[in-house]
């Protein structure tokens, strides 16, 4: 006890240390997967030694409980109603990267028995197991790794969805194809036949793992619902976790003693279908969402240091020439299985070309299954084991850079431009005066990118060096033209009356403006700019209405003022298919939003939990700025 109190102590300081140097590889444009990995190599017992193989084997609960959740997570990013547009896409990369992976990978291992010297003097039916065990194992991915990259890059569009969605549902799959390969592969290698016993040994199996993952989500339920803080829940979904793997384990032996049979209990697979159902048929999928975010970073850090840690640079060595082999086919598989899937559903010409980065990654379920094949056939098991191993190394340190590119090649990360910063959107107002420049300057501190427009020369103005200013000889199109003015998302007129309405006039008729503000002067001009599609800012009303609504909601109130400092109100256009229909009730909301209103073509509805979203819809949402940022690109394309 003493010792794996020292072990786990040391661990924890080698994961703080193994943060702080992957934050090295950001700024080298690579993964924090990859610095984490690496870390793991030069600490390990290959390294360094500051974790020697001992302490390794004690820390081996920290990979089953880490195991557990990225299970927790993969399932809980499979919501059907975000994802239900993109079903065809979705099946048809599944099904190729299954099925040719699968046969590929098969075949090759079976006819590579020269270079495999334990294979060489194998009866016939022995290769085919270990041919079909192999080709089963390339199925797995790594959700892990997907979902840290994605993380990090702030991914989000049709191809990370299609990305999330097809490797989590190829590792539940795999799960279900290795554990029949593994019955049939015991079956051939012992000379039994595959009578009708197998496939009832099969069913139970099966029908005992989706029990035990219903079970698993209605205790999530319970636990979800008790009004404790989230940490402490996290802490508690962590061990339940952990208990699945010892459940697990704990049926395979008492099966085996006590029944004559062997049931293969999957503990990721139960933890899948336990998060799925939480995240698709339970009102708790955004508690479970909130302590995925929480917990997640932690998990991956002392995950994949301990992966890096365990991994056997020696093994890597010794089978260089058969495992490149495998890396070089298993990759070509991987290029035919996405130009096939691709092109059946459909997808840009650019998905096929680099559709196959995504999937190089293997990390926790195929090692969960190479250490299956060890623990079920100990004879060759491990040297098939280091074979595998050292191609899922070459995988999984080529695998993260390579998903990275291919997300920065669509056009789906959404990273900030600057250090700290969000994405700007530009404004452009017209008009240079004392609130013209205060106005400017407000924005800026929300992160907008704002232009001033004068058709006034200025004398004595070099002291504003925080705004750009433009100086036009006059409001026609040539001159708006001259400051790239298609780029503003929102222009803002705070000039005369007769200049603003020309000014109006020109940008709706000429340009497609998004959106127009206009400050007036006189209120009997109000109609015509509304005509013309304006939103106007009277400022004869607008004292008293803004009195009112301090009268009447002093919060909504101080939200409008900008006194609220942890809160905003924003408006945010749908533009995600996958939220087409959807109703507001099944959207995934950071816990501290709030939609207030849905405008569609320009009509107010009267929004509730039923209502459905069209694409193109504005909705209105009240929250921190943080989560409105999220929110922003949880509804983007």
């Amino acid at each position: 006890m003493v010792k794996l109190l020292v072990a786990l102590f040391s661990f924890t300081w080698v994961v703080i240390a193994s943060n702080q140097v992957s934050r090295f590889f950001q700024k080298i444009k690579l993964p924090l997967i990859t610095g984490f990995l690496l870390s793991g190599i030069l600490i390990g017992p290959f390294g360094l030694k500051l974790i020697e193989i001992n302490s390794v084997e004690r820390l081996h609960f920290i990979n089953n409980t880490s195991l557990a959740f990225i299970a927790f997570v993969a399932g809980s990013e499979l919501y059907l109603k975000e994802i239900r547009n993109s079903f065809k896409s979705i099946i048809s990369n599944t099904l190729s990267q299954l099925i040719i992976t699968f046969f590929f990978v098969s075949a090759l291992m079976f006819f590579l028995t020269n270079l495999v010297p334990f294979m060489a003097n194998m009866p016939f039916t022995n290769k085919i197991a270990i041919a079909i065990l192999t080709g089963s194992i390339f199925i797995a991915k790594s959700p892990s790794s997907v979902i840290a990259v994605i993380n990090e890059l702030k991914a989000k569009g049709r191809f990370t969805q299609m990305v999330i969605s097809v490797t989590v549902l190829l590792d539940v799959l795999v799960i279900v194809l290795f554990t029949i390969c593994l019955t049939i592969a015991n079956n051939l290698i012992h000379g039994t036949s595959l009578n009708f016993g197998f496939i009832i040994s099969l069913i139970l199996e099966f029908i005992i793992i989706f029990i035990l993952g219903y079970t698993l989500a209605k205790i999530l339920e319970v636990l979800l619902s008790v009004p404790v803080s989230s940490y402490l829940k996290s802490i508690f979904i962590l061990i339940l976790g952990f208990s699945i793997y010892e459940l697990s384990e704990f049926i395979e032996i008492l099966s085996r003693d006590y029944l004559n049979l062997e049931f293969l209990i999957e503990p990721l697979l139960i933890c899948i279908i336990s998060s799925f159902l939480i995240t698709n048929y339970s009102r708790y999928r955004n508690d479970l969402s909130i302590i995925v975010k929480q917990v997640a970073p932690t998990v991956y850090a002392a995950f994949f240091t301990l992966a890096g840690a365990t991994l056997s640079i020696d093994i890597l060595l010794e089978s260089w020439a058969t495992a490149v082999i495998i890396f070089l086919l298993y990759i070509i598989c991987l290029l035919i299985a996405s130009f096939v899937g691709n092109r059946f559903a459909l997808n840009p010409k650019l998905y096929g070309k680099i559709g196959w980065m995504p999937f190089i990654t293997q990390a926790g379920v195929g090692f969960a299954l190479v250490y299956e094949v060890t623990h079920v056939f100990p004879d060759w098991g491990s040297q098939l084991a280091t074979i595998i191993i050292a191609v899922i190394v070459l995988n999984q340190l080529i695998g993260p850079p390579l998903f990275k590119w291919s997300i920065k090649l669509v056009g789906e990360s959404h990273l900030p431009i600057r250090g700290g910063e969000s994405v700007k959107r530009s404004t452009l107002i017209f008009g240079l005066e004392h609130h013209s420049l205060s106005l400017a300057r407000d924005l800026q501190k929300e992160h907008y990118e704002v232009e001033i427009a004068s058709i006034e020369k200025r004398k004595n103005i070099s002291h504003i060096q925080d705004v750009k200013i433009h100086f036009l000889e006059d409001l026609n199109i040539k001159c708006l033209n001259s400051i790239n003015i298609k780029k503003f998302h929102t222009i803002i007129l705070m000039l005369s009356d007769g200049e603003n309405y020309k000014a109006c006039r020109l940008l709706f008729n000429n340009f497609e403006a998004k959106v127009v503000v206009v400050r007036l002067f006189d209120s009997i001009y109000a109609e015509k700019f509304q005509e013309l599609g304006a939103l106007v800012v009277d400022p004869s009303t607008a004292i008293t209405k803004l009195i009112e609504q301090f009268v009447r909601s002093p919060i909504a109130g101080a939200l409008i003022m900008g006194e609220e400092d942890k809160n905003a109100i924003v408006d945010i256009k749908i533009s995600d298919r996958n939220l087409h229909g959807i109703t507001l009730r099944d959207l995934r909301l950071p816990p501290d939003t709030l939609i207030l209103a849905v405008k569609r073509k320009g009509q107010m509805l009267i929004s509730h939990g039923y209502t459905r979203l069209r694409r193109g819809d504005i909705v209105t949402v009240v929250g921190s700025m943080e989560s409105l940022e999220d929110l922003s690109l949880q509804f983007e394309e």
